[in-house]
């Protein structure tokens, strides 16, 4: 006795058969939704003619920003320090390497969920000592329920299109051969909406009024490529 060899799956074909008619369709969707976050960039610096003297008064400074920041609890929703440098800058004139001064620099990455609070810490960071200020810039989260709606409707919008390709044929969809994902995007960095700097002392004991800060709009678009088997149309 002799085992029959099985078959082999017949595989698809890559085009469509007069029997078997294949339909390409692409689907887009694009959303405009409200902003999740609300990134700020902050830059501590100092100077002075000691070494130690400038370290410490960074050091002083990046605390009183980040215990700023703290403070504002719940509506952190991340904050981390980036680069570090302290830096000697060397007199143009005379010989020898002789230190002028030296500068010192503290970059911190702050974002923010509640907005309400958002103008007024701005504020208040940009009127610390010799501290800069740069944003905000919005930005949804990665696992937004934003994305998966807009992939949703693409694919939507794709079976749609093909639907009405079927029916100006006179026949319909007989099944889904592939579907593609082309992506999904929301275009960052967003163009900062707001921008505050300071580089000189406060004047006045009185803080300053907050700014009013309108979030910037996201876009997110999807697309998909989807291809569909027809039932035979009569032409």
């Amino acid at each position: 006795m002799t085992d029959t060899p099985a078959q082999p799956h017949p595989t698809a074909l890559p085009y469509g058969t007069p029997d078997a008619p294949r339909i390409a369709v692409r689907g887009d969707a694009h959303l405009e939704v409200d902003p999740e976050i609300a990134r700020i960039g902050i830059t501590v610096t100092a100077r002075g003619k000691d070494r130690r003297a400038a370290l410490d008064d960074l050091t002083r400074r990046n605390n009183t920003a980040l215990d700023l920041v703290k403070s504002y609890g719940d509506a952190i929703e991340r904050l981390e320090t980036g680069t570090f440098s302290l830096t000697p800058q060397l007199k143009e004139k005379g010989r020898g390497e002789r230190v002028h001064a030296y500068h010192g620099r503290v970059h911190i990455t702050a974002e923010l969920t509640d907005f309400t609070a958002l103008g007024e810490l701005t504020t208040r960071l940009a009127d610390l000592d010799l501290t800069h200020v740069d944003g905000p810039t919005w930005t949804l989260r990665p696992d937004s329920p934003a994305h998966r709606e807009a992939r949703q409707k693409a694919v939507r919008e794709a079976v749609q299109r093909a639907r009405e390709y079927a029916d100006a044929l006179g026949t319909t969809l007989a099944a889904l051969v592939e579907l593609a994902d082309l992506g999904t995007e929301a275009p960052e960095p967003f163009r900062p909406a707001a921008y505050a700097r300071t580089m000189a002392y406060a004047t006045e004991d009185a803080a300053p009024a907050p700014l009013d800060l309108e979030p910037e709009r996201q876009h997110i678009h999807a697309q998909v490529n989807a291809r569909f088997t027809l039932h035979p149309p009569t032409l």
